[in-house]
């Protein structure tokens, strides 16, 4: 097996749409309503940021990266105040994995299967420099084989997500511009990400011009070769570094691994919770 960064990529689409349930699954969103959470946002940075206890919502914008602060501080420490981290937690593994039970996962060999190979290289991964990644490692294990999934599935996506962090810090790319560039790299529609990341026009402007002015923009806000040669850069480095959430796992593990979360992936993807435009970019023609 050729462990290169697409490897990481194909990965990734494969145990994305299993956590990603908690966003999407009217389950999730019936869950934290039920809380007392006042919005789809309040929920959001309450369930994501509980491992982490009741830390300062510039905590968890640092942590989140391309979030508006005052969107954060809008949400925290308010929803504490309504529902603390553990009822957010027993309300997001629970209402995700009725979403994947709904969807028609069951206890069975491949979800065992697909548990145990992406629990065991989680549990191996390193925590250097991944705090996300690191508070929900520190969290119980579930012993339901389909929560074990999800629980596995949230490790591996934070993990990554911790990097790719690292990966923009390192190149200069705030969290607000980060999320321009890839729009600019028709990842996703900028109206889409203007809507949910928060931005008016005066500020999208602002972070188009500061990309301008580094020569990665042109003036219609399109990608220049340097700025072409940035993204590709940021998201194969995040490839890279992705993977060594993998080196616990031999070749024939991780090729097992991959042969059980494409059927789980593909349920999930087809039972339609998960909208067909997603700020993760993910690939579905698998």
């Amino acid at each position: 097996m050729q462990r290169t960064p697409e490897l990481a990529r194909h990965l990734y689409d494969r145990f994305e749409p299993v956590h990603a349930v908690t966003y999407f699954a009217p389950e999730a969103r019936a869950a934290l309503d039920n809380l007392g959470y006042r919005g789809f946002w309040m929920g959001y940075f309450a369930a994501r940021s509980a491992p982490l206890g009741q830390v300062a919502p510039e905590v968890v914008t640092a942590l989140f990266y391309n979030f508006a602060p005052w969107r954060v501080a809008k949400a925290l420490p308010a929803a504490w105040e309504i529902a603390g981290p553990q009822a957010a937690l027993r309300a997001r593994e629970d209402s995700a994995v009725a979403a994947l039970r709904r969807y028609g996962l069951t206890d069975d060999e491949n979800v065992r299967t697909a548990a145990r190979l992406a629990g065991g290289a989680a549990r191996q991964a390193h925590l250097d420099g991944r705090p996300l990644f690191a508070a929900n490692l520190a969290l119980p294990w579930p012993t339901d084989s389909v929560a074990a999934l999800w629980h596995a599935a949230t490790l591996l996506r934070e993990h990554r997500g911790d990097g790719h962090v690292a990966v923009l810090a390192a190149a200069g790319v705030s969290g607000r511009e980060s999320t321009v560039l890839h729009c600019a790299a028709g990842a996703v529609p900028a109206d889409y990400m203007k809507r949910t990341r928060h931005y008016d026009d005066a500020e999208w402007r602002v972070c188009e011009q500061s990309l301008i002015a580094r020569g990665l923009l042109g003036d219609d806000g399109s990608l220049t070769p340097a700025g072409r040669e940035l993204k590709n850069h940021i998201e194969t480095t995040t490839d890279a570094l992705a993977l060594r959430a993998f080196d616990g796992l031999d070749d024939d593990e991780v090729e097992a691994l991959s042969d059980a979360l494409t059927p789980i992936a593909r349920t999930v993807i087809v039972n339609g919770d998960m909208p067909a435009v997603t700020p993760m970019s993910l690939r579905r023609n698998f």
